[in-house]
C-alpha cells in the first residue's frame, strides 16, 4: 500500500520560511519522479515543484527562486524548502509522484502565511 505522509506546515509570517517533508512508502522511491502540489479551497490542486530520480528539478513560475525541492533516496523522503513566503502561498501542500496518482494522495500539510 502506498502512503505519502506530509509534515512541516504551520503558521508563518510573510517573508518567513518553512521546510516541508514527505515520507513515501510502498513505491520504489528511488526511480520515481516526485512532486509537491498545493490546493486552496475552491481551486484545483496545482504543481509547485518536481524532482526526477536523478535530481533534476522544475518549478511553477511563481515559486522559482523561493522554493527548493530536494530528495533523500536512502530515506524515501522528499523535501520542499520554502523561503520568502507570501500570503498567496497559503494552501494545503501535498506530495505525490509526478505525474500524480490519484490513489496516492495523503492528508497534506497546511501552510498559512499571515501576519
Amino acid at each position: 500500500q502506498v502512503r505519502m505522509v506530509e509534515s512541516g506546515g504551520g503558521l508563518v509570517q510573510p517573508g518567513g520560511s518553512l521546510r516541508l517533508s514527505c515520507a513515501a512508502s510502498g513505491i520504489i522511491f528511488n526511480i520515481k519522479a516526485m512532486g509537491w502540489y498545493r490546493q486552496v479551497p475552491g481551486e484545483q490542486r496545482a504543481l509547485v515543484a518536481a524532482i526526477t530520480a536523478g535530481g533534476t528539478t522544475r518549478y511553477a513560475e511563481s515559486m522559482r527562486g523561493r522554493f527548493t525541492i530536494s530528495r533523500d533516496n536512502a530515506e524515501n523522503i522528499v523535501y520542499l524548502q520554502m523561503n520568502g513566503l507570501k500570503p498567496e502561498d497559503t494552501a494545503v501542500y501535498y506530495c505525490n509522484t509526478f505525474a500524480p496518482n490519484n490513489s496516492y494522495w495523503g492528508q497534506g500539510t497546511q501552510v498559512t502565511v499571515s501576519s
